[in-house]
């Protein structure tokens, strides 16, 4: 008995692992905008079950898009050093368990979806494909990370359609910002590894913008903080609007002290302070 609790915790640890919980940035970049999202909707009032809702369906969604991608890369994964070691990619689990610790979480997410409306149970399942193909657009896709803002920010539209049936314009300009927001924080995240993905034929932002990579970085941000801006003053938000859009262009000049040399270590530790500039705008939003 005492063997196979232990056995059964090993299992458990290395599910963990597989999605991240002990990574929890990821969750983080997808709660703030769909926070934001809601709120924005919800003119500052959330139904606070919503609030529950989707800040579990987004770590659930997370974790699932984490362990079907450790599936889709696992014969890459073994030849990038940050990847080596993950449970699929070092041979601790086996694939067909990743994809039905994937499929386990996604049913969870859309089981805490049934109490809502049929549009936001619609925009779920179209979330679940984006999220469940973004893997495979590495393969042939210039700039995967602008695929990556969808499957991130799809919390999003399906925010406006909980509170309001609907999914209005503004509702899918935040989600172009956030395509722009993720293309500056995982072309950070893609800096690190882009000697590894040169080798291996994968694709990624930073190798797509070269030697223009921070540049680019600083102009997704300057984009993604503009069109956030210009829905909330469309929305009539004030200072508190201002104060947290000026606190996440600090951040963003911040960043680029750490990228502007390319350093690995510094452009991991700026993909990782994303969590700060993405509370700031949400704060600014509810300040707002």
């Amino acid at each position: 008995m005492t063997l196979s609790f232990t056995t059964f915790r090993a299992r458990l640890i290395l599910y963990a692992r597989l999605v991240r919980l002990d990574k929890p940035i990821g969750s983080l970049l997808l709660l703030w905008p769909t926070l934001s999202a809601l709120w924005l909707a919800s003119n500052g009032r959330p139904d606070w079950k919503l609030v529950l809702i989707f800040s579990v369906g987004t770590l659930l969604m997370r974790s699932a898009g984490c362990a079907i991608n450790d599936f889709a890369d696992r014969d890459f994964d073994k030849h990038v050093k940050r990847t080596a070691e993950r449970p699929l990619t070092s041979g601790q689990i086996a694939a067909w368990e990743a994809v039905a610790v994937a499929v386990v979480l996604a049913l969870l997410s859309y089981l805490l979806i049934l109490p809502l409306n049929l549009l936001t149970k619609e925009l779920s399942i179209l979330a679940i494909l984006i999220a469940g193909s973004y893997p495979y657009f590495k393969r042939f896709f210039a700039l995967p990370q602008a695929y990556l803002g969808i499957a991130f920010g799809f919390g999003i539209p399906m925010s406006y359609a909980a509170v309001l049936n609907t999914v209005p314009p503004e509702a899918w300009l935040l989600l172009l910002a956030n395509i722009f927001w993720a293309l500056a924080y995982d072309t950070e995240y893609a800096m690190v590894d882009r000697d590894d993905d040169l080798k291996i034929g994968i694709r990624t932002s930073a190798i797509t913008f070269g030697r223009y990579d921070v540049l680019a970085v600083m102009l997704c941000y300057a984009f993604s903080l503009a069109l956030i801006l210009a829905v909330g003053l469309w929305h009539g938000l004030g200072a508190g609007l201002l104060l947290g859009i000026s606190v996440a262009a600090g951040i963003a000049v911040y960043h680029w002290t750490l990228i502007r040399d390319r350093d690995r270590l510094r452009c991991f530790a700026a993909f990782r302070h994303n969590n700060w500039l993405g509370a700031a705008v949400f704060l600014g939003i509810a300040l707002g």
